[in-house]
This record gives C-alpha cells, sequence and structure tokens, in this order.
C-alpha cells in the first residue's frame, strides 16, 4: 500500500470509557485481516512521560523495549497486537514543549514568534506522522487522550483537524468514542450528553466519520437513527460499545458491528478477507472454560486501585488461560499485613505475588508475606522491589544479617544486601533516569527459570535503580540463596531462588510488561502451574486427613 492511512479515536462526556480499549481491538480487527497496524497515544499532561507520576495519579507506568516510559494503554497495544511499542509510540504535551522550546534555543525559527499554531501543532503533526514515515505500517491509529473540551486537548484536536484536512478524506477518518447513558428513573438511554460531545468536536473543525457509543444497555434502531441524525454520521457508523465481561471481548463485538468494515470502507480499503481470529479465539475458549482455580494474593501499596499493577493481572489472565484455569487475585495491602492477615488471608492462598514498587511504606508487610510463603513452601513470585524484598527477609532470618535493608529504606543500614546502582549515585534528574529497557540475563543451569524459558541467554524490560549489592553474594549463597540470573555484561543479579523451596523466584526485571494474549510470558505460566500443583497438594492433604 502506497500511502500510511491514519485513524484517530477522540473521546466525549467522561474519561475512563476505554478509548484505548476501542483502539486496541479495532487495531486487532485490520491486523486479523492481514493490515499492519500501530497505534500511539498522545497525553494532554504536561509531564514530560509518566515516570515521576504515582500510580495513584495515572496508574501502571509501562515500559517497552527501547526504555520509554509510557501510558498504561501501550500495555493493551501490545497484549493485544503482539507487536512491540517505542518512544515513538507515546507523546506529552510536556515532550512537544520541551522539543519546541529547544528548537527555539537553538534559532531553528530564525526569529519568529513561536505559538500553539502553527509551531505546537506542526510538532505534534510531525510526532503523529513520524510511525507512518517508516514505512512499516499501512495504518496508524493515535489515540488523543482526555476528553474533547478540556483545555489540554485543544492543541491536539487542532492539529488532527489540520492533519484530515492535509491528508484527505481518504487517508484520514476520526472516530469518536462517547457515553449514551441508561437513567434508571427514566428507564431510557438518553442521547443528550453524546449530541453535546459531537458538537464540541465540530465547533473544533471536526466531524466525527463513525461514532463509538459505550453503554449499558443495547441501542435501538431508533436510537440509532436518532444519532446518526443529530450527529451528523451513517447510521451503519454508529457503532454499539455495550459493556462487556472481559476486555478481551471487544474484538469480537466490533467485528459483530462493522466497526472494522466501515473503517476500510471510508479509508478506501480492500475488505476481502476476512479476519483471521482463530488464536484469539482460542484464548477466549480457555479463558471463559477453566478446569481449575487458583487463589493469588497480590501484595502491594497501590492495590486499592487496579490500574497500578494492569500488565501483572492481564499477564495473570494470559497464564491462567494458558494453563485452563481460572486465577483469582486478591489484592493485600503490604501496608497493612498483619497476624491476623496472615491467619486469614495469607495462609489460605495457593500463591504469593509479591509486587514492584517503589519507597520505604508498606516495605515490612511485604517482608512479612515473603517469610511466610518461604517458611510455609508457598509458590511464590517477586517482581523488581519484590526480588528486593525476598533478598532482604532471606538475609535477616536465614542468613543472620539482622540489620538487612536497602539504601532505599534506610541510608545508614549496616548490611545494605540492596543499594543504589553506581550508574545512578550521581544522578540529578529523576525522569527517565533509571536502568530503563530490555537487557541481557543468563540463566543458571539446573534452575527453575533455566526448565521455564528453555533457554541460556534471555531478554527482559527493567524499571529499577537499586539493585543486589554483589558484596553479599557469598555470604547468601552460602546460606542457600541461589542466584541463577545475572547481567552477562555488568554481572548485575537478575534472579534468586531458594534451594529449599519447590517454586521461588525473585526477578529484577518486569515479565508481566512482555506478556501478551499470543505469548503469555513463560515465566507466569509456570508460576500459576505451581500454584495449580500446591493447590491439588493442599486438597490431597485435607482428604487424607478426613
Amino acid at each position: 500500500m502506497a500511502d500510511t492511512k491514519y485513524i484517530f479515536v477522540t473521546g466525549g462526556v467522561s474519561s475512563s470509557l476505554g478509548k484505548g480499549i476501542i483502539a486496541a481491538s479495532l487495531a486487532k480487527l485490520l491486523q486479523a485481516r492481514g493490515y499492519s497496524v500501530t497505534i500511539q497515544k498522545l497525553d494532554p499532561y504536561i509531564n514530560v512521560d509518566p515516570g515521576t507520576l504515582n500510580p495513584y495519579e495515572h496508574g501502571e507506568c509501562y515500559v517497552t523495549d527501547d526504555g520509554a516510559e509510557t501510558d498504561l494503554d501501550l500495555g493493551h497495544y501490545e497484549r493485544f497486537l503482539n507487536v512491540n511499542t517505542s518512544q515513538a509510540n507515546n507523546v506529552t504535551t510536556g515532550r512537544i514543549y520541551q522539543s519546541v522550546i529547544e528548537k527555539e534555543r537553538r534559532g531553528e525559527f530564525l526569529g519568529k514568534t513561536v505559538q500553539v499554531v502553527p509551531h505546537i501543532t506542526n510538532e505534534i503533526k510531525e510526532r503523529i506522522k513520524h510511525l507512518g514515515n517508516t514505512g512499516d505500517y499501512d495504518i496508524v491509529i493515535t489515540e488523543i487522550g482526555g476528553t474533547v473540551g478540556d483545555i489540554e486537548s485543544l492543541p491536539y484536536i487542532e492539529s488532527v483537524r489540520q492533519l484530515k484536512w492535509e491528508l484527505g478524506d481518504e487517508n484520514a477518518l476520526v472516530i469518536h468514542l462517547t457515553l449514551v447513558p441508561y437513567l434508571s428513573a427514566a428507564g431510557e438511554l438518553k442521547t443528550k450528553p453524546t449530541q453535546h460531545s459531537v458538537k464540541t468536536l465540530m465547533e473544533s473543525g471536526i466531524k466525527a466519520d463513525i461514532l463509538v457509543c459505550r453503554t449499558e444497555h443495547e441501542l435501538s434502531d431508533d436510537l440509532r437513527e436518532k444519532l446518526a441524525l443529530f450527529c451528523n454520521v451513517r447510521k451503519e457508523a454508529v457503532i454499539q460499545s455495550i459493556d462487556a465481561s472481559t476486555i478481551y471481548d471487544v474484538p469480537n463485538l466490533m467485528l459483530e458491528e462493522g466497526l472494522d468494515a466501515i473503517t476500510l470502507q471510508k479509508l478506501g480499503l480492500s475488505q476481502d478477507s476476512e479476519p483471521e481470529l482463530t488464536r484469539w479465539n482460542e484464548f477466549l475458549r480457555r479463558h471463559k472454560n477453566p478446569k481449575a482455580e487458583v487463589t493469588i494474593g497480590l501484595i502491594g501499596k497501590y492495590v486499592e486501585l487496579q490500574d497500578s499493577y494492569k500488565s501483572i493481572l492481564e499477564a495473570f489472565i494470559h497464564a491462567g488461560a494458558e494453563n485452563e484455569v481460572k486465577v483469582r487475585v486478591v489484592p493485600i495491602h503490604s501496608e497493612f499485613i498483619s497476624q491476623d492477615v496472615i491467619q486469614n488471608k495469607i495462609s489460605k492462598l495457593d500463591g504469593l505475588l509479591v509486587a514492584p514498587g517503589f519507597g520505604e511504606r508498606g516495605i515490612e508487610g511485604k517482608i512479612k508475606a515473603v517469610q511466610y510463603a518461604r517458611e510455609h513452601k508457598i509458590p511464590f513470585l517477586g517482581i523488581c522491589l519484590g526480588m528486593q524484598m525476598a533478598v532482604i527477609e532471606f538475609s535477616r532470618n536465614v542468613a543472620g544479617l539482622k540489620d538487612a535493608n536497602s539504601t532505599e529504606m534506610q541510608k545508614d543500614t549496616s548490611a545494605p544486601v540492596i543499594s543504589l546502582m553506581e550508574d545512578q549515585k550521581d544522578l540529578k534528574h529523576m525522569g527517565g533516569t533509571m536502568r530503563l529497557g530490555t537487557w541481557d540475563c543468563k540463566l543458571a543451569a539446573d534452575s527453575i527459570v533455566a526448565d521455564v524459558y528453555k533457554s541460556e541467554l534471555i531478554t527482559e524490560r527493567h524499571r529499577h535503580r537499586y539493585e543486589f549489592n554483589d558484596k553479599y553474594r557469598e555470604t547468601l549463597e552460602k546460606a542457600g540463596l541461589k542466584i541463577t540470573g545475572t547481567n552477562p555484561k555488568t554481572g548485575l543479579v537478575e534472579i534468586i531462588e531458594m534451594e529449599d523451596h519447590p517454586w521461588f523466584v525473585g526477578v529484577q526485571y518486569h515479565p508481566e510488561y512482555k506478556s501478551t494474549v499470543a505469548n503469555p510470558h513463560p515465566l507466569f505460566v509456570a508460576y500459576v502451574q505451581a500454584a495449580v500443583k500446591y493447590s491439588q497438594s493442599k486438597s490431597s492433604d485435607n482428604v487424607a486427613q478426613n
């Protein structure tokens, strides 16, 4: 295909309607028809990236192979498409203004007054077209963060208006996602919020080509005709997006609604091939028809907000489907782990995962959870900070280093088994300076992870500042800690296991970032298998006792 086509996804009425899922679902359908597709997210906040944002503010910070700290929607893009994203797939207002200001300081604007139009909008347009200019993609889908009418989003909306005019109707279209709320008192769906949202979009000079309506109830033909008339779209371009039991149902729901067909028609692209969704639907079949159930405790300090651990939760869905089991994740706040919580919650679990994070809040609770999993032989997975907590727990309670800690939590500890990485010590800026992106890891033979990965060398994504302190390696190994994964160039300890535990793995990297529907992460798959085995052994013990 000679020219890249561009699809813009905007939102109205309310945030959190699911623009990212609609964008990913459409991309999946187009990919399943044989088109090469990528998705990018434009975020209207002034932070350069989400790397310094609290998870309570913005949910999980997702990390790509090339070290970009991005919006969590990029995780959805990768999980749906099984295609890696990059720095170019997430753009923020902060990055746009930073680039324009740097150009102005270098004198690139030849003395011109720098303005939102054309300088900011030109920068945005360049970022949007960058992926298309690589020649790798037939279609680029761009999701605009926020809702239409937000002050922060105005430069993006104006850039879309300009691009649609420059590219022409057959090369660009706008999909507007909006809400059709149900008023229980009136007993009916109301279209007025959608009408006002579309009107606001038109006031910015953009006509929606396709209207996707998020709803709790079916849209009648009369309602679709009303929306088409008042929102200036064809009736077949009014797409219902009804609440689904899982986000992975949405591509099939959009297929039934004809979202991909109307999109291809408007872009002048062939619809000859039907979407090939065999692998996707097999995953759904396994996910919806589990043969068993296991309960995993997710120990973290942001558990009130599920988006804080989005990739971990999705990785469990993928691994559960692969094993044909339902993985029930029980969030347990690490700040409030007491003996009562251990007895009434943790002791009943089939597995424990200690989650990543930063700062000292809730640390001692995580250490207690690790200790219980180690002593009671419960399948354990520690990710990033979770792995570091496992090292501290082992150091204190097995190796005899009673004051063992991380210098992140206690700068003056006499046993800094976790310490700041050497290349982090002189840094003055926090943003974008951690160990980020993909790094190699060499696995030790005769280890759990070697059996899991079936490979001697792996690559995984990182996001951390602190590391295993190699000065304590010999002491901890003598006490029974197994070092089973190291970076071949730096010697950085990446993976730990326990000598006398059936399944205990701590990893410095983030395996959850690489789990997709098509390729569930092998570490999560093996961990769920271990939890199933543990659950079955508990059942056998109970039967024997009775």
